[in-house]
Parts: C-alpha cells; structure tokens; sequence
C-alpha cells in the first residue's frame, strides 16, 4: 500500500467519524457508532469503511441501512472537506472484531481460572 493510500485511508476516517458527531442527523446513526478502519482502492474509487457498534443484530441492520442512505450526503461532506479531483464511491461493512476480542479475553480469563 502507498503512503498516499494510508494517508488517505486515516483522513477519510478522521473526516467520517467528525461528520457522524457532528453533522450526521439519521437516529439510525446517533448510537455509539466507531469508524475502525478505512481502505481505500488503489485506483482511488473506492473505499471500504468498516463500521462498529455496541447492540444486538437489529442494531446492527439498521446502521448499515443508515449508513447506506446516508453514502450519497457522507461523500458529498468529504468532497468539500478534501481536495481530491474523484472522491472514492464509499461503501460500508460492519466489523465485529471488537466483540471478537471480548470473547477471546473472556475465553483467556475462563482458561486461567480453571488452573
């Protein structure tokens, strides 16, 4: 990956995590909402922004159909906030490795007790 590419990835999380406390107004996206990672193309047209939240499966659906009715207004903020000539067609996934690690440090502190 290029050093523009990371940098790029970081500003653009940066951006989306500002706009989601400060400007973003669907209640489907008013939770505790964490942008944890962002990767962008290597071409530039497109990035993947994995999303977290604290909640159950309904929680879950509906932020990501939040976040997809709200693609077009989140890409049209980063067009004003960076100066790119294309803005990557963005496209949200939701990522489970925070609830991944607190199973695996539950399952740690299972297996040192047992001892």
């Amino acid at each position: 990956m290029s050093r523009r590419t990371e940098r790029l990835n970081k500003v653009i999380k940066q951006e989306i995590s500002r706009l989601l406390e400060r400007e973003v107004n669907d209640p489907r996206l008013s939770n505790s909402i964490s942008v944890t990672e962002v990767s962008v193309s290597p071409d530039l047209k497109y990035a993947k922004v994995f999303v977290s939240i604290l909640g159950n499966e309904t929680d879950k659906t509906e932020m990501l159909a939040g976040f997809n009715a709200a693609s077009g207004f989140l890409r049209k903020k980063l067009a004003l906030h960076l100066k790119l000539r294309c803005v990557p067609q963005l496209s949200f996934h939701y990522d489970n490795s925070i609830e991944q690690g607190a199973r695996l440090l539950k399952l740690i502190e299972q297996a040192s007790n047992t001892k």
